[in-house]
């Protein structure tokens, strides 16, 4: 490439966010400690990050056509700087949570700017080239997150996986005014504030419902009421998408099956892959004994497979159909759940390795192909809408997988331990109770209950892959009467490894201009 000041820019703001989402797992046995917080808290401070980025994505995708894309980045990259300090100088769960959530709406706004800002800095062969270095970037983050979390925490502390972030967002901000062009969308787009107000209400309102219903119990009038409220604002989104001019996501692409199945696989993988790692992590620190830098290597079967397999992929699977790629993927993501389903009380971290492998195997398939398949199930006009939906519906699935699958957790330590027990266990609070409850009690209850998440999650996975296997097929040839919509910002979350999806890169192109 003729420069590489603004994809150096613009990957060095995906990377730091991308991390946050991954570096917090290692940490929470410190912070549960430090901040005498709970399991709710502990979810919560996974999910208020990954609902915001989710909820917010397109909805802040589509304010940067209008204000800028290069201006809403910086924007973003300084909330996002400020909610790290907020998050490093928490004095209590509450706190570290609202600061989570501002993090995750700073970053919906980096996300969401990345690859339109890209696509106005590069053209030809040198935005193929840049999309794929920022796709590699966004898998490393991945990859790196859990072991720069496990090497902060246990060097100077956990408050430094926040930290961490100042300097970074500093040079990211320098970097994107110096070498970053300004760029916007078409003339005339308007933001949809009520899609993005209810389509935030309804995520959040579901995954606190999931918490409470595993906390009360699923026929509890609190979680009966966060579902509804839930219901309703999914039901006020739909109403506001089919009245607005330019919604953040047109409805009528619902239709289409393979469009519809990449939804579906997007929310399978994101869930099934991850969201069992953060209580594999309590149990590997609190239970087995292991400091966080440790903890985190026994995660490398998974983030290093996934990431050597996502590289390697796009070569060797060029020209394979999308379903098969990504419907196989979490076919084996399925798998290797029901493998980590076999721990006991005498179980060491090793009987985890050959799940987490499948599952890293599984992920290093679905990621790179699952953008790129649903570019290929709509219109190039539609491209950026799509590609913002994915991450959408990726993100969302991850922060629901925490919440449901600790609630599948608990309920099985609870038919040993009992409730108050068995939540404090799972939060990592297990050295506190040395002495009232048998370690073996412990050790069996929790293996128990993190035999129940596998289950869980890898049926869901499995659920997953034979829906796309089904639902997602080649593309027919478009007609005029299919729908058409806004290219906008919220394309940025496509991730830029679309390699092994037939057609994908020319959509890619499209929903950068």
């Amino acid at each position: 490439m003729r420069t590489w000041g603004p994809l150096s820019a613009v990957s060095l703001g995906t990377f730091m966010l991308l991390l946050d989402v991954t570096i917090v797992i290692v940490a929470l046995p410190d912070m549960a400690a430090a901040l005498h917080a709970s399991l709710s808290d502990l979810q919560w401070v996974i999910d208020g990050y990954a609902l915001a980025l989710a909820a917010l994505l397109l909805g802040v995708g589509a304010a940067a056509d209008v204000f800028g894309r290069r201006r809403l980045n910086v924007i973003g990259t300084a909330l996002f700087a400020v909610a790290s300090l907020g998050c490093g100088l928490a004095s209590d769960a509450d706190v570290l949570v609202a600061a989570r959530a501002v993090q995750g709406l700073g970053a919906a706004a980096m996300l969401a700017t990345t690859l339109p800002l890209l696509g106005a800095a590069y053209q030809g062969r040198d935005r193929t080239a840049a999309l794929g270095v920022w796709g590699a970037v966004s898998g490393a983050s991945a990859a790196l997150g859990p072991i720069v979390g496990g090497l902060l925490t246990e060097g100077p502390g956990w408050r430094w996986i926040f930290f961490v972030n100042l300097p970074v967002s500093v040079a990211s901000i320098w970097l994107t005014l110096r070498l970053v062009p300004e760029s916007r969308g078409p003339a005339g787009r308007r933001v949809d504030w009520a899609g993005t107000a209810a389509f935030a209400c309804f995520a959040g309102a579901g995954t606190y419902g999931v918490l409470r219903g595993g906390a009360d119990g699923w026929t509890s009038a609190a979680a009966g009421t966060w579902f509804a409220v839930s219901a309703l604002a999914l039901l006020g989104f739909v109403l506001a998408e089919r009245r607005v001019a330019q919604p953040l996501l047109d409805l009528r692409l619902l239709r289409k099956p393979a469009f519809t199945g990449v939804l579906i696989g997007a929310v399978g993988y994101n869930g099934a892959a991850f969201g069992v790692v953060p209580y594999l992590s309590i149990w590997l620190q609190t239970v087995l004994g292991m400091s966080p830098v440790r903890g985190s290597l026994v995660l490398l079967p998974l983030a290093g497979t996934s990431f050597v397999v996502a590289l390697v992929a796009g070569r060797l699977l060029h020209g394979v159909a999308p379903r098969l790629v990504i419907g196989v993927g979490l076919l084996l993501i399925g798998a290797g759940g029901l493998c980590m389903a076999v721990l006991d009380a005498g179980s060491s971290w090793g009987m985890l390795a050959p799940g987490l492998a499948l599952t890293g195997v599984g992920s290093g398939l679905v990621a790179p192909g699952l953008a790129g398949a649903a570019l290929a199930s709509v219109p190039p006009a539609n491209a950026g809408m799509a590609g913002g939906a994915v991450n959408t519906f990726r993100q969302l699935g991850y922060a629901i997988g925490v919440a449901l699958f600790g609630t599948v957790l608990t309920a099985r330590m609870q038919d040993s331990l009992g409730h108050d027990v068995a939540h404090t266990v799972a939060g990592g609070g297990a050295a506190a109770l040395h002495g009232t409850v048998p370690e073996h009690a412990v050790r069996a209850a929790f293996a128990h209950g993190l035999n129940g998440a596998s289950l869980a999650a890898g049926a869901a996975a499995l659920v997953a892959g034979v829906l796309v296997l089904v639902m997602v097929r080649a593309p027919g040839k478009r007609t005029s009467a299919e729908p058409t919509g806004r290219v906008s910002g919220a394309g940025a979350s496509a991730p830029g490894r679309t390699a092994g999806t037939p057609g994908a890169r020319p959509h890619v192109e499209e929903a950068t201009r």
